[in-house]
């Protein structure tokens, strides 16, 4: 792994590992706290912004009946709510609810933490330039995690 690869791992595992340290820390005063699995899976329906569970499946690449075990635990706990589709009253989407936003703004804070510190440490125009570099990497250089056509994908399969 070259210089930039291995500085990119070393900073998602810090970004991971502070997100640990705060979910342990916090361990005895939650109930219904979610396992490992169904923090993977909350992690990608907020990443997909209000995914039906079919798109969830796919972005998952699980089959339907295991993404609705999945769901089902979530809503169970109160961390997703299911909203009817208005174009299709079939249809649901799932979205988190204010106590996983509550759950997961551990991470978000951090998040602006670390924006801060940026802003700080560097001059206005290395700030900008980092910022446009890294929505390349986003945008253009992860094109197998683009979220819309991974929706779009997942209802042309059906």
């Amino acid at each position: 792994m070259d210089k930039l690869g291995k500085a990119l791992s070393d900073i998602y595992s810090k970004f991971r590992i502070h997100f640990y340290m705060q979910i342990f820390s916090n361990f005895e005063t939650r109930e219904a706290t979610l396992t490992t699995v169904e923090t993977f899976s909350m992690e990608c329906i907020n990443a997909l912004k209000n995914p039906t569970i079919a798109e969830f499946a796919h972005m998952m690449n699980i089959s339907a009946p295991n993404a609705a075990y999945r769901v089902n635990s979530l809503l169970q706990k109160g961390y997703i709510e299911k909203i009817q589709s208005k174009e299709d009253q079939r249809e649901y989407h799932i979205r988190p609810t204010k106590k996983y936003i509550n759950y997961s703004n551990i991470y978000e804070s951090y998040l602006k933490t670390i924006d801060e510190r940026c802003k700080e440490r560097f001059s206005k125009e290395d700030y900008d330039k980092l910022q446009e570099m890294l929505n390349i990497i986003d945008t253009e250089l992860m094109p197998e995690l683009n979220l819309e056509h991974i929706k779009k994908s997942s209802k042309k399969s059906k």
